[in-house]
């Protein structure tokens, strides 16, 4: 099976990791894979000072956590409805009674960063959320243009950069971001099941909300001072963490944004090459998303026949294509070929 859905092709050692039997948690060795893979993980978003919470669960918890423990202290939220995760941010405002004010962004379209800034100054919010990456378009919104309107108004800045650690460069100190989201199922290519919350130093000084048992930041915090999580983790997962940082250290976190970025124009060449329009007005590292001009209510069952999976969306002909993993440029060139040939044969 080849897939470019994320978390993309994922190396056959590192799969193997959690094939085996399950070695008990609480132990001191499991506590030193746990602090190892928070000092790697710091290294390589620039986050010194800072500490990173490990929960098993999908990336929308930790985004709820960030709601309920952080932004419910500090006041009012500014949000950036992106896509159906940006659009998260708001509904979990919503549901948690967090007040807040929002800015809608067009599918495949960049922010008005004007108009932002104009609106910020306007509302005047302790918080700001956005995305990073936009992944339903694959758009990649300006994190320096946001970072320094955040500045001049005096917003923290909370990121989602589940689809962009690891494929953009991306420095929390010199960013000035506060806190930031991502699990495992994407930059890091390794599957579902764990999601990561960076503190900053600044963000730890903040006298976080308690309104939830397993999400709570003062008892995930104290746990990480040994180690461990308070409640039992995917333990598995967080050893392939561990083997992954480990590569990605050696290999460089710069050199691995390098090598997505090619893959991505590689493929983007192919999307010109084959008449694919791309709507994005800044397409991202992580993802190409591209509209086919037929046969799109078959292509993903079709490509399926031949083992691939691709992403879809829920608008027709558009689909998207991760460049997370270890696929090649021969890849690209034989998943684009199959592509067409779907895309041509008679209705």
């Amino acid at each position: 099976m080849k897939t470019y859905a994320f978390p993309g092709i994922i190396e056959d050692d590192i799969l193997q990791i959690a094939a085996g039997q399950i070695p008990y948690m609480r132990t001191a060795w499991f506590s030193g894979v746990m602090k190892e893979n928070e000092r790697m993980l710091l290294d390589a978003i620039g986050c010194q000072g800072g500490r990173v919470m490990f929960f098993t669960s999908s990336g929308t918890a930790a985004m709820e956590s960030v709601v309920q423990n952080y932004v419910a202290a500090l006041g009012k939220a500014f949000i950036i409805d992106g896509g159906t995760f940006g659009h998260r941010w708001v509904q979990l405002c919503e549901y948690h009674g967090v007040e807040h004010e929002s800015m809608q962004i067009p599918f495949g379209q960049d922010i008005d960063y004007d108009l932002l800034q104009e609106r910020m100054v306007s509302y005047k919010p302790a918080v700001f959320l956005c995305q990073h990456h936009e992944t339903s378009s694959g758009q990649l919104f300006d994190l320096k243009r946001i970072s320094d309107i955040c500045r001049k108004t005096g917003a923290s800045l909370v990121v989602d950069v589940i689809s962009s650690f690891l494929a953009e460069k991306l420095d929390m100190n010199e960013l000035g971001i506060d806190v930031a989201v991502t699990s495992t199922q994407k930059g890091l290519n390794l599957p579902p099941g764990a999601a990561l919350v960076f503190l900053s130093e600044k963000a730890l000084s903040v006298d976080f909300r308690h309104s939830n048992y397993y999400l709570d930041y003062q008892d995930n915090l104290k746990n990480l001072e040994r180690g461990q999580t308070p409640f039992s983790p995917a333990t598995t997962i967080f050893m392939q963490i561990n083997e992954r940082m480990r590569r990605n250290l050696a290999i460089g976190i710069d050199n691995i944004v390098a090598a997505t970025h090619a893959k991505a124009l590689y493929f983007r060449e192919l999307c010109a090459r084959y008449g694919w329009e791309i709507p994005a007005q800044n397409p991202a590292n992580a993802v190409t998303g591209f509209f086919v001009h037929r046969n799109g209510d078959i292509l993903c069952d079709e490509l399926q026949k031949h083992g691939i999976f691709i992403m879809p969306s829920g608008k027709p002909h558009f689909f998207r294509v991760s460049h997370m993993g270890s696929d090649t440029f021969q890849d690209l060139d034989e998943l684009a070929a199959l592509i067409s040939e779907i895309e041509n044969r008679p209705l």
